[in-house]
């Protein structure tokens, strides 16, 4: 099996193919890196393995969606898993033999979004799975998952992709240097790659550069508002499809999924201001041919015009203290409201 740009990867997965696979994988790493991708042509491999017409049981379960009847693939269809779905399609699904060969393998992607209820409903058929049960379970954040879960599935890592493959996956995504820039600022997620390459993406770069700060969090509240929607709907149709939940459960839950997106696009707000600074002093140091941010070269050597390199460093360490701050749950205005008077303070 072939897995672009995830050469340890591959070796990883293709010693295990050779050997036997696990019962049970963990495929880690950032979004974008190629984990479905990686987990089809495993699951793919393993399906193969003991199929009659092994060339016909790959080509099937290489197709996106797979009608092979032994793949079965979870994705979140909000922000969060159903616990439902989990439990028939997982769980109960996972008790009952192949239709074809002898081996069923189970996807579930955006593990991390499962909640506790269905990790721990998860956890018996980690522990004891049928002989022919294989799992691959997908996360761009392992921390999410319960320690149980973890532990008890063979981990694989994926590394953020290198430059030159994301653009690659952005194409014509937009102008040449705008993508080379999204390129450059994902670090190697071409999920967020690509968010940069659209209208919200682009709004969330110019208030970094522009440290509108009062902008970056009414946009990332209006986010976390549409995210906390979706969670709630999705959750009212698990109540409505005879799952037990009170109303209070998915208020709560809601909201936690609001605070998640508008946390998550806060961070990226300053993790964009923090390179900026970086670019600066790249500009001010006359190396601007290592900036990030390749569509805006005339704007960064306008900026750095007599600014001291050392205070454009300085300044991306405040921007990165304020992020750590952040994590701290203090006050996201006031913490704004500072990093402002800060910054003043170093670049005058």
């Amino acid at each position: 099996m072939i897995i672009s740009s995830q050469p340890r990867a591959e070796m990883a997965l293709s010693a295990a193919l050779k050997s036997g696979p696990s019962h049970a994988y963990l495929f880690r790493g950032p979004r974008g890196a190629g984990k479905r991708a990686a987990a089809r042509a495993f699951a793919a491999e393993i399906l193969a393995s003991t199929a009659e017409d092994a060339e016909d049981a790959r080509r099937r379960a290489l197709l996106d969606p797979s009608p092979h009847p032994d793949l079965v693939w979870l994705a979140p269809k909000g922000a969060q898993h159903m616990v439902e779905e989990v439990r028939e399609q997982v769980i109960r699904a996972a008790a009952y033999r192949p239709y074809e060969g002898g081996k069923r393998v189970f996807v579930i992607e955006a593990a991390e979004a499962m909640r506790d209820e269905s990790q721990n409903a998860l956890l018996k058929t980690l522990e004891e799975p049928p002989r022919f049960v294989h799992l691959i379970l997908l996360s761009s954040e392992p921390a999410a998952l319960l320690e149980t879960i973890a532990s008890r599935c063979q981990p694989v890592d994926f590394a953020p992709l290198p430059v030159e493959a994301v653009e690659a996956a952005l194409g014509d995504a937009g102008e040449a240097d705008e993508v080379a820039a999204a390129a450059r600022l994902s670090a190697g997620d071409t999920e967020l790659a690509r968010l940069l390459l659209t209208e919200r993406g682009r709004a969330l770069r110019e208030q970094a550069v522009t440290r509108d700060w009062k902008a970056l969090l009414k946009g990332a509240e209006e986010a976390g508002e549409d995210a906390e929607s979706a969670a709630r709907e999705a959750l009212e149709e698990e109540k409505e499809a005879g799952v037990k939940r009170s109303a209070r459960d998915i208020a709560d839950a809601a909201k936690r999924a609001g605070r998640r997106r508008r946390t998550d696009l806060l961070d990226l707000g300053l993790r964009l201001s923090a390179a900026w600074f970086r670019d600066l002093a790249a500009a001010a140091s006359g190396a601007v041919e290592i900036a990030y941010n390749r569509d805006r070269l005339g704007q960064l050597q306008s900026q750095a015009a007599g600014l001291d390199p050392g205070s454009a460093r300085r300044a991306a360490e405040l921007v990165q203290d304020t992020r750590r701050r952040l994590d701290l749950n203090v006050s996201e205005e006031l913490a704004l409201e500072a990093l402002s008077f800060r910054l003043a303070a170093v670049l005058g």
